[in-house]
C-alpha cells in the first residue's frame, strides 16, 4: 500500500570494474541533456563524514546533542495531542519517537498504545478494544512494520550493488530482467525505478493472483502510464521491480540480502522480514482488514506485514515488509549521516551515500528525489526540511528524517491504521515533529545575544516595523544580517517602504551574500526559499523621505512552513548620519514587532 505523497563510486579509475564511477556518472548527466543534475549543497554525508568517522549512538541530554530541550518537550507534547481526536479519531493508537543529533539520541519515547483495539466496527465507526489486561503500552524496543520505509533498504542494497559493479544505474532493467519488457518497458532504467520516474503506476492487486508466477505474469504484462523518464509518479512496482533484479543478479533472497549486508554488519537485530511468532508481544498492532477497505479479509492484522501486495508475496518484497524499531532505524540513519559507516562496519561509500542524498529530479520540481531517497518534502519533513534532508514515509504511520545539514535524524513510528486505515490522513503528526526538531537547532544571532524571529506558524503575517525616520540628508541605506529558510513560493519574506505613514507600501529591492564576491539580487524585495541556513549580510537603498517607514513582512501559507526568517544588526544611515542602530537600547526600544519576537537561540 503506498504512502500519498505529492500524490557509487567503484574507486577513482574510470573502467575500474563495472560499477558506477564519478565521471561515469558525469557522462551519464551530459548525455541525458542535464536531466539528471548532482547540485553541490553544503553538509552532505560524503563531506560531513570526515568530521563524523564511524560515530556510534547513545543515549544523551539534550545538551549533550546541542539540542534546545524545550522544543523537544514541545515534539512530545504535539505528538500526544493527536492520540486523541485529529480531528476525529486518534491519527495513532502510539507511537515510539526518536530525535537526535550527532551520535547522540536526546529523545527516545513511546507514548500511547502497541495493541489497542481487537476489531473495527464499521456500522459505529469506532474500534473494539481489547480488554485493558490485554492492551499493550507502546515501549522503547516497540516493532513497528514499516511499510514504505522499507524501499530504503531496497535502494540500498541497490547503491551498494551500482558500488560494486554488477548493477548499473542507467541500465535498462529489461537487460537484467528480460521478461520485464513486456507491455512496453524496454527502456525503463534502474536510475527510473530508483527516482520514481519509470512511468508506472502506483500499484496493482498482485494479491488477486493465486501464484507467485501469475504475480509476476501481471507485473511483467503491466503497461506504463507515461513514458519513460517523463513523469514523476510513485509507485510500489518500482522497488518490487529492483527486489526482482537484485535477486536475479545476486542470486540471493531480498531478506537474506537485507540480513547479510544491512542489518547484520549494523547490529539491527530488531529489524527483519517476517519476525518470528516470538517477537508477538512487542510488535504494534495494524488494522482489521477486511472488505471493502482491504482488500484482503485477514482479521486483525498484527505480527504480518500489513500491505496486502507484501503479504501474498511471502512477507519480502521490495516495497514493503520490513519490521523494525526507533532504535534500529536511527542506527541506519547514523550510519548514512557517517557516510556509510557505523563503528566497525560500512555498508557503502560516502561518494555512493552521497547519491541516495542527490536530486536526480531536477525535471520535476518539487518530486526531488536522491537513489531511494525523497529529498526536500515538507509535507512530512516540516521545518527540517532542505535540498538535503532525506528521508521516507509509511502507510502504517512511520518516518524517517535525515538532515545532514544539521546532522540530526527524527524517526516516527506510530500504528496509525489501528485499527482502520480511514481513521487518519495526512502527515501533520510528522510535520509537527519536524517543526520542533527543526527548532531544537539552535540559531544563533549574527551579533550579540538576540535577534529578532518571525516564527514558524502556518497562515499568518508577521511584520517588523522601524520607526519613521528621515532619508533625506543623503544617499540613504539599510544594512543587517538576514537568515531565511521557507517553504519555497508559499511563505515569502517582503522588505517594504512607506512615505505616508503606512497608507501605502512599495518593495524596497535588496542585495544579500555571505561575502563581497557573492551578492544576490532580490529586485523585487522578497526572499524565499532555502539559503543554507546561514547569515547574510543585506544591503538596501533607500528612498529618500521626510518620514520613512521600513517594515519586514513575512507571510505564510496554511500547510507547511520552513526553518523561519530571523534579522539581526539593523542599521540605516543616510549621508554621513546613523538614522537607526538596533545597538542602540533607544532605537532598539522602538521596534513595533507583531508575530515577531527577540529570540536567543
Amino acid at each position: 500500500m503506498t504512502e500519498g505523497v505529492r500524490d557509487p563510486a567503484r574507486g577513482t579509475r574510470d573502467g575500474a570494474g563495472g560499477g558506477l564511477t564519478r565521471r561515469r556518472l558525469g557522462r551519464g548527466v551530459m548525455a541525458l541533456g542535464g536531466a539528471v543534475a548532482l547540485a553541490s549543497f553544503p553538509a552532505g554525508p560524503a563531506a560531513a563524514s570526515a568530521g563524523h568517522g564511524r560515530r556510534t549512538l547513545r543515549h544523551g541530554t539534550p545538551r549533550e546533542a546541542g539540542l534546545l530541550a524545550g522544543h523537544l518537550r514541545q515534539l512530545v507534547v504535539d505528538a500526544e495531542a493527536f492520540l486523541g481526536p485529529s480531528p476525529r479519531h486518534p491519527w495513532y493508537a502510539g507511537a515510539v519517537l526518536l530525535a537526535g543529533r550527532g551520535g547522540t539520541v536526546a529523545l527516545h519515547q513511546p507514548i500511547g498504545m502497541a495493541v489497542r483495539y481487537a476489531a473495527y466496527d464499521e456500522k459505529t465507526d469506532t474500534g473494539v478494544e481489547f480488554p485493558a489486561d490485554r492492551q499493550i503500552p507502546a515501549a522503547d524496543d516497540t516493532v513497528y512494520d514499516l511499510a514504505s520505509v522499507s524501499k530504503l533498504f531496497t535502494s540500498i542494497l541497490a547503491v551498494q550493488q551500482l558500488e560494486r559493479g554488477p548493477l548499473e544505474l542507467e541500465a535498462p532493467v529489461a537487460s537484467y530482467l528480460p521478461e520485464f519488457a513486456g507491455g512496453g518497458k524496454q527502456d525503463v532504467t534502474v536510475r527510473q525505478l530508483l527516482t520514481h520516474t519509470s512511468g508506472f503506476r502506483s500499484w496493482i492487486p498482485l494479491y488477486k493472483a493465486p501464484t507467485r508466477e501469475g504475480k509476476l505474469r501481471l507485473l511483467w504484462d503491466e503497461k506504463l502510464v507515461a513514458a519513460p523518464g517523463t513523469a514523476y509518479l510513485y509507485s510500489d512496482l518500482n522497488l518490487i521491480s529492483l527486489q526482482l533484479v537484485l535477486e536475479r543478479i545476486t542470486g540471493r533472497s531480498l531478506d537474506t540480502l537485507l540480513r547479510e549486508e544491512i542489518t547484520g554488519p549494523l547490529g539491527m537485530d530488531g529489524t527483519r522480514y517476517n519476525p518470528p511468532a516470538s517477537w508477538k508481544p512487542r510488535i504494534a498492532a495494524t488494522e482489521d482488514a477486511r472488505a471493502p477497505w482491504s482488500g484482503l479479509d485477514r482479521g486483525l492484522v498484527w505480527g504480518e506485514v500489513h500491505d496486502e501486495n507484501a503479504y501474498s508475496l511471502g512477507g519480502v518484497a521490495g516495497h514493503a515488509g520490513v519490521f523494525s524499531t526507533a532504535w534500529d532505524l536511527a542506527v541506519l540513519g547514523r550510519t548514512l549521516l557517517n557516510g556509510g559507516a557505523y563503528g566497525k562496519a560500512r555498508i557503502l561509500r560516502p561518494e555512493s551515500v552521497d547519491l541516495m542524498f542527490t536530486d536526480f529530479n531536477t525535471a520535476f520540481p518539487g518530486d526531488e528525489h536522491g537513489l531511494g531517497f525523497e529529498l526536500y518534502q515538507h509535507w512530512y519533513m516540516g521545518a527540517m526540511a532542505t535540498p538535503r534532508t532525506a528521508g521516507h514515509t509509511g502507510f502504517t504511520g512511520t518516518s524517517l528524517v535525515l538532515d545532514p545539514t544539521t546532522d540530526s535524524f527524527l524517526i516516527v513510528l506510530g500504528n496509525s491504521v489501528h485499527p482502520v486505515r480511514n481513521w487518519r490522513s495526512g502527515s501533520a503528526p510528522r510535520v509537527a515533529a519536524g517543526n520542533s526538531l527543526a527548532r531544537a537547532v539552535a540559531v544563533r544571532p549574527a551579533r550579540g545575544r538576540t535577534s529578532w524571529f518571525a516564527g514558524t506558524a502556518s497562515a499568518t503575517t508577521a511584520t517588523l516595523t522601524l520607526p519613521a525616520l528621515d532619508t533625506t540628508a543623503g544617499p540613504a541605506r539599510l544594512r543587517c544580517a538576514l537568515w531565511w529558510d521557507t517553504e519555497p513560493g508559499s511563505d515569502v519574506l517582503f522588505l517594504e517602504s512607506s512615505a505616508d505613514g503606512g497608507a501605502t507600501w512599495r518593495p524596497v529591492p535588496f542585495t544579500t551574500g555571505r561575502t563581497p564576491e557573492d551578492p544576490e539580487d532580490h529586485p523585487a524585495g522578497t526572499a524565499t526559499g532555502w539559503s543554507g541556513r546561514v547569515w547574510h549580510r543585506l544591503g538596501a537603498e533607500l528612498p529618500g523621505a521626510a518620514a520613512l517607514t521600513l517594515r519586514w513582512r513575512y507571510t505564510t501559507d496554511r500547510l507547511y512552513v520552513g526553518r523561519g526568517v530571523y534579522v539581526d544588526a539593523l542599521r540605516v544611515e543616510a549621508g554621513d548620519r546613523v538614522l537607526f542602530d538596533e545597538r542602540r537600547p533607544a532605537d532598539a526600544e522602538r521596534i513595533a514587532a507583531a508575530g515577531w519576537a527577540p529570540s536567543e537561540d
